[in-house]
């Protein structure tokens, strides 16, 4: 039987990223993915006929340039087509649009408030020197800061470097977004609800949090991080979807060198002296390797695939304590034609060439959190809506489109019964058909996945697309462990490179390729 010098434990986009890295070394790597597509939760699917859904990531901005360049994705048919707004259509008919042209902003937000019209030009400026300092801290190896390692010291100093270059009032403010509740932070810039709202959603995406929960001002600037060919805080869509994004590094991976098995489940990893060895699949096939690497997240890997008596308990204790409660669901709409919103003129049509945000108001978003902190639904849904066949028209039969929704707050922790599936699905059209009169009449297919369906199918422990919150004791040095938060884990040879790991969640490819560059010096050490 071939042995190989690394097996990567699920084909999501971290674990492909990983493995074109290692190939890309010249090393043999072995990918095995669960089901019979890889991507993970970046995947594109044809769940009714004619119609490519996005069953659960949806758009692209924090991923890291190096990637795209050093694994030479264009060449692998990567192609990103850049939104043109986000729009927050409100209940009295008028609407709030976000460009990524910032004078096209300013005189956007002239028809709401004066004021903040002009105090937007300071907080961008605050928000681009903030993100640009901290955007190194992606592709930092997450130093112990109780170390005295000399790579430990090393990255230490380089922490200290990013925010001993950055301004004393930035540093302040620094610190109290990292520790504020964004919608506490954006009371201090701005007095209108739409803005302030559409400002907050970037806090509360993916986590289980409200816009009025501390914490939630860092979840805000990790999505101000990302890029599109150099444009800061711009998103993009990829032709064909997630899912083209994810066979483009897989291609990649494979002109490396790299082996990728589908319908391959790892049941468990194969332990022997103390070290990683290999692992076994559900139908009882061994595969072996020097390394094995796990892009599951880390409850997974650790209280399902990796046998318990060889981990240590205070490890294990801070697993089963690792937050992973997910709030999101993806719905996705197969529609005879285009619908109309009540709140876009006519011949205004390109305002749904990009987000449509269900989120008038601060209050809205925070009593949708209320709605399913103890376990339940939210009554009005936040939403993070995309009509990708306006940017990509084989997305849809000729004249059709598919909607795709980002939906919140919905608790993982409910007992997910067919019944309860079909009437939050019913919620969250109804919730949308107050802003758009046609929708239901246009509706020809609609698919839900909740957060349990994203456990049960991709499999993501909660559904949590993160692979846990992004809360301020679940990052850098803390993520997963404290004690083991640098890639490797305390079984020897065996290691992670998914989003459990620095820097976290979103489509960076950084958790993949950071591990890939630790690995890669470990091997020649």
């Amino acid at each position: 039987m071939k042995h190989y010098d690394a097996i990567v434990i699920g084909g999501g986009h971290n674990g492909l990223v990983h493995a074109a890295y290692l190939a890309r070394a010249g090393r043999q790597v072995l990918v095995l993915e669960r089901r019979p597509v890889v991507g993970g939760a970046t995947i594109t699917e044809e769940i009714y006929p004619g119609y490519k859904f996005l069953i659960g990531s949806y758009l692209i901005s924090l991923l890291r340039p190096q990637v795209i360049q050093e694994l030479e994705l264009a060449k692998h048919g990567l192609e990103l087509l850049p939104l043109e707004s986000t729009l927050v259509p409100l209940p009295n008919g008028d609407y709030l649009a976000d460009w990524p042209d910032h004078d096209m902003t300013r005189r956007e937000l002239m028809r709401h408030s004066r004021r903040d019209a002009e105090t937007y030009e300071e907080f961008s400026l605050t928000m681009r020197r903030l993100s640009l300092a901290m955007k190194p801290l992606l592709d930092l190896f997450p130093p112990d800061p109780t170390s005295l390692a000399p790579k430990d010291i090393e990255q230490m100093a380089r922490i200290k470097g990013v925010l001993g270059n950055m301004q004393r009032r930035d540093f302040h403010t620094l610190c109290r977004l990292c520790t504020m509740s964004i919608a506490d932070f954006l009371d201090e810039w701005f007095e209108t609800q739409p803005l302030k709202a559409i400002k907050c959603t970037s806090g509360i995406i993916g986590t289980f949090m409200g816009v009025r929960s501390p914490g939630t001002g860092y979840v805000a600037l990790h999505h101000y991080l990302g890029e599109i060919d150099g444009v800061r805080r711009s998103w993009a869509f990829p032709k064909g979807g997630t899912g083209a994004f994810a066979q483009a590094i897989a291609s990649a991976a494979r002109a490396y060198g790299a082996e990728i098995m589908e319908n391959a489940p790892v049941h468990q990893v194969l332990i022997k002296h103390g070290a990683a060895c290999g692992v076994v699949l559900e139908d009882g096939r061994e595969f072996y390797a020097d390394r094995i690497v796990s892009n599951a997240d880390a409850k997974r890997t650790f209280l399902q695939l990796v046998p318990r008596d060889q981990l240590p308990g205070d490890f294990l204790w801070d697993i089963e304590r690792f937050r992973t409660a997910s709030p999101a669901c993806k719905v996705n709409l197969a529609l005879d034609g285009l619908p109309t919103f009540s709140a876009v003129p006519q011949g205004s049509e390109q305002l749904l060439r990009g987000s449509i945000e269900i989120a008038p108001s601060v209050d809205y978003l925070e009593q949708a959190y209320d709605d399913a902190k103890y376990g339940g639904w939210a009554r009005k849904p936040f939403m993070d809506a995309l009509i990708p066949s306006l940017l990509d028209p084989g997305m849809a039969p000729p004249g059709q489109h598919v909607m795709s929704l980002f939906v919140e707050y919905a608790s993982s922790e409910m007992d997910w019964t067919a019944e309860k599936k079909a009437e939050f699905l019913d919620v969250v059209i109804d919730t949308l058909a107050e802003y758009s009169p046609d929708l239901k009449s246009k509706i020809i297919h609609k698919h839900i996945m909740t957060p349990r369906d994203i456990q049960d199918i991709i499999g993501i422990t909660s559904g949590h697309i993160f692979h846990g919150e992004l809360s301020l004791h679940q990052l850098l040095f803390l993520k997963p462990s404290p004690q083991w938060a640098q890639y490797k884990t305390p079984v020897r040879h065996l290691w992670m490179c998914g989003s459990s790991t620095h820097p976290g969640g979103c489509i960076t490819g950084a958790p993949g390729r950071n591990a890939a560059m630790e690995l890669l010096k470990d091997w020649s050490a």
